[in-house]
C-alpha cells in the first residue's frame, strides 16, 4: 500500500492532461493544479477546458494553458507543433497523462463498422502514440519525468475497437517503460476502476452511479505516478487497491 500522497506537493511542475475537460481527467487537473502545478489543459471541447480553467484559478492554481485539440483528427504535424508550443512556453514538460478516451460503440466484431474502427483506433491508441512520442524530448528535459495512461482493460465481448486499443495501449506502456528507464522517465498505467463519469455512464446505462467512486476520489494515484518519482517503479499498472 502506497501512502503519504496527500503530502506530494508539484510546485513548478508543468503537467500535460488530455481529457481534461471533464471526468478524471478534469479532477487530476485541479489536483495537480492545487499541489503547485502548470496544468496544459487538452481536450476537444473548448467551455469545458475554460470551465476546468477558471475553476483551478479560483481555487489559486498557477495560471493553466488551454490547448483545443481533436484527437480523432489530429495529425504528426499538430503533434509537433504541440511540443514547439510546449517548448517555446515552457521549456520542457514534466508529466503527460494519456487519459482521453473514446467508446463509440459496443459492437460485435462481425458488424464492427469499419469507418468507426479506425476513428476509434486513432483516439484511443494512435493519439497516445503520436502524443508520447511528440512529447518525449520534453520529458527528458525534466529532472523527475513521468509518462502516464489510464488503463482499463476491456477483452471480453463487445468492447470493440475500443478495448483492442486498450490492450494495445498496455503494450505501448511497457515497452515504453523498458525503452525510457535509463533515461529516468517513469512510465506507468493506472486503472482506476469504475469511476462516476459520463463515460461510464454511456458504457454502462443500467449502473447505479450512486455506488461509484467519483473522479476526485481516484485523483491520488494519478498524482502518485505524475509526480515522476514512483520509487523507481516502472513499467507497472497500479489499481486503486494500491492507494487504499
Amino acid at each position: 500500500m502506497i501512502n503519504n500522497i496527500d503530502q506530494i506537493k508539484l510546485d513548478d511542475k508543468i503537467i500535460l492532461i488530455t481529457g481534461a475537460g471533464d471526468g478524471i481527467g478534469k479532477a487530476v487537473a485541479r489536483d495537480c493544479a492545487r499541489r503547485g502545478a502548470t496544468v496544459i489543459l487538452l481536450g476537444k471541447t473548448i467551455h469545458k477546458l475554460e470551465a476546468v480553467y477558471d475553476e483551478i484559478i479560483e481555487i489559486g492554481g498557477p495560471e493553466p494553458a488551454i490547448y483545443p485539440m481533436d484527437l480523432s483528427g489530429a495529425s504528426a504535424d499538430d503533434y509537433d507543433d504541440l511540443r514547439d508550443n510546449i517548448e517555446k512556453e515552457f521549456g520542457r514538460l514534466d508529466a503527460l497523462l494519456n487519459n482521453a478516451g473514446w467508446l463509440a460503440a459496443s459492437t460485435p466484431m462481425e458488424i464492427y463498422d469499419t469507418e468507426l474502427w479506425y476513428r476509434v483506433m486513432q483516439v484511443n491508441l494512435n493519439a497516445p502514440f503520436l502524443l508520447t512520442k511528440a512529447c518525449i524530448p520534453l520529458i527528458k528535459k525534466s529532472p523527475q519525468g513521468a509518462i502516464v495512461f489510464t488503463a482499463d482493460p476491456k477483452n471480453t465481448a463487445y468492447w470493440g475497437a475500443y478495448g483492442v486499443a486498450k490492450s494495445g495501449l498496455q503494450t505501448l506502456m511497457t515497452i515504453l517503460a523498458d525503452e525510457l528507464e535509463s533515461q529516468h522517465i517513469m512510465v506507468n498505467a493506472f486503472d482506476p476502476g469504475p469511476v462516476r463519469t459520463n463515460f461510464r455512464t454511456r458504457a454502462y446505462p443500467a449502473e447505479d452511479a450512486r455506488e461509484m467512486n467519483k473522479p476526485e476520489d481516484v485523483s491520488a494515484g494519478f498524482i502518485y505516478l505524475v509526480n515522476g518519482d514512483c520509487d523507481g517503479v516502472t513499467g507497472r499498472t497500479f489499481t486503486l487497491g494500491d492507494f487504499e
